[in-house]
């Protein structure tokens, strides 16, 4: 999962603003955006200090904190002074399409939030600074009812921003929206609803084929500090630059950014299951690498922001999956596992990408492999979308996600916090949100298959040099922000709109053959 946090340095958008032949307004307007950007990216600090280190009795100021930066930050975009900027800026003549890229993106987001009352605002990020508290709380005694209450403010809050925003045929438009530029929900819907047979015949498939391999192989304590050495030493391989990032500890796994040169990863640790954590540092990398390959003086303005979660997910997924389940990969990395957890000696490289590969289904997402992860997906987006609908109560979550579960995977979450209390989303606000997972495996897919097609690239990942796959990721998505539509930054990348054929091809070669 990524938290995700447009921010600027106002000293290096100033330098940004002064480059030759500047428009007057465009670079007030830049001064503008600087501003608002600094404010956000406290407000991230805040937040990301909220999920590690902040003790359990500042909640109630620490919620006031964030309410009064978001209040502000919205206030300066949506105020008057703004917005004859950004008229101003749309009548000046520039040749740069960058410019023109971020006047579009600018009167996007300023129309949409010129939609919200500053009070609801400040509301929602009050509301969810409490519910995300309450979720932990929740899920560590898998009691939902604790929950609820702060479900039923976020829900309120969605749907009123859904309907300040308008949509086309209903409210989960709106939210989808804002994680997925250009998405409807029909459409994504459509999707899913062809990808399920297919996902439900190859993770059965998968798992049948799985049952051959007895389990147990990998048993045996894994120490954290070991654990985090070996996270380290594969994040950086694969391009993370530790001079501009972290990994910290957290009860859900995500990336924030929360400033030019400072990107958190987080991770949760289990000493009998090493890869879990690995894979996590390895999906939040992944978003790192993204965030650490954004134009870097753009900060703040659409071209030095993510272009979409769909996109993001993209290269989590890339990284997590494509290359860190590769047999490659692990030829070059088991030896230093086994260095580090020695009673992995005795395991053989075949067993161990077995085991690493097998496939269950199971109750948890972030620890679900690949070929049963989408089921999970099409689950959660099924359910919030019927919870803005109205078409579902928050008292009736539980029970609707244990009968969906069991249609899906053939049995019952054995209480709710393995059922719907795992994911931090819902108590973020993040409704909208899951639908951009399965996207991002398609696009992963995708992105890789052309990226291999260079002999270059194949080549080195043959090494596991993974320099060549990133230059050309920065080259073909983290270079174009969000100047582009997402589709338009994968047909731009692999020549056509995102096709899901490159998905269900790599499952169907990796787990069922």
């Amino acid at each position: 999962m990524t938290v995700l946090c447009d921010v600027v340095s106002l000293a290096s958008h100033t330098r940004r603003c002064q480059f030759i032949h500047m428009p007057n307004a465009y670079q007030s307007l830049c001064e503008v955006i600087s501003e608002i950007a600094l404010l956000t990216s406290t407000e991230a600090v805040l937040g990301w200090d909220q999920e590690t280190y902040m003790p359990s009795h500042a909640l109630d100021h620490r919620a006031r904190q964030l309410s009064y930066l978001t209040g502000r930050a919205h206030s300066l975009l949506t105020s008057k002074k703004t917005l004859k900027l950004l008229e101003q800026a749309e009548k000046e003549t520039s040749e740069n399409p960058t410019h023109a890229a971020n006047i579009r993106g600018l009167r996007r987001d300023i129309d949409r939030a010129t939609k919200l009352p500053q009070k609801l605002v400040e509301e929602e990020s009050q509301v969810c600074a409490h519910a995300k508290a309450a979720w932990v709380e929740a899920r560590g005694k898998s009691d939902f009812d604790h929950f609820a209450p702060h479900l039923e403010k976020v829900l309120g809050i969605a749907r009123k921003k859904a309907d300040l925003f308008g949509y086309d045929d209903e409210p989960y438009d709106a939210l989808l929206d804002l994680y997925e530029r250009g998405a409807k929900t029909r459409e994504v819907a459509a999707l899913f609803t062809k990808l399920r047979p297919q996902l439900a015949e190859i993770s059965r498939a998968a798992v049948a084929k799985s049952s051959k391999v007895k389990p147990g192989a990998l048993k045996g304590r894994y120490p954290i500090e070991k654990q985090q050495v070996l996270n380290r030493e594969i994040a950086q391989s694969l391009g993370f630059d530790f001079e501009a990032g972290r990994i910290d500890t957290t009860a859900h796994p995500f990336c924030t950014t929360l400033g030019p040169g400072d990107v958190r990863l987080t991770t949760r640790y289990d000493e009998k299951d090493f890869l879990s954590s690995l894979f996590g540092v390895m999906h939040e990398a992944g978003h790192g690498l993204y965030e650490q390959g954004l134009p870097g003086l753009d900060y703040g303005l659409p071209s030095g922001s993510a272009a979409s979660l769909g996109i993001h997910e993209s290269q989590s997924r890339l990284w997590e999956n494509h290359v860190g389940r590769s047999l490659i990969f692990w030829k070059k990395w088991f030896p230093r596992a086994q260095e580090l957890f020695p009673h992995l000696r005795k395991v053989k490289l075949d067993a161990f990408m077995k085991e690493m590969l097998r496939s269950e289904f199971s109750f948890i997402r972030v620890e679900a492999d690949e070929a049963t992860y989408d089921l999970h997906i099409l689950l959660r987006f099924g359910i919030e979308r019927r919870l803005v609908k109205g078409e579902l109560s928050v008292q009736d979550v539980p029970k609707v996600w244990n009968e969906e579960y069991r249609e899906l995977f053939g049995m019952t979450p054995p209480d709710d916090r393995r059922g719907c209390l795992q994911d931090i989303h819902w108590s973020m606000g993040g409704l909208g949100y899951f639908a951009t997972y399965t996207l991002g495996n398609l696009n992963a897919a995708q992105l890789f298959a052309t990226a291999k097609k260079q002999k270059k690239i194949a080549a080195a990942l043959e090494k596991c040099d993974y320099a060549p796959l990133l230059q050309w990721l920065r080259t073909n998505v983290h270079s174009k922000g969000a100047a582009f539509l997402p589709q338009e930054i994968i047909s731009q990348a692999t020549g056509s709109p995102t096709d899901a054929k490159w998905h269900i091809k790599h499952l169907r070669e990796r787990y069922v053959g």
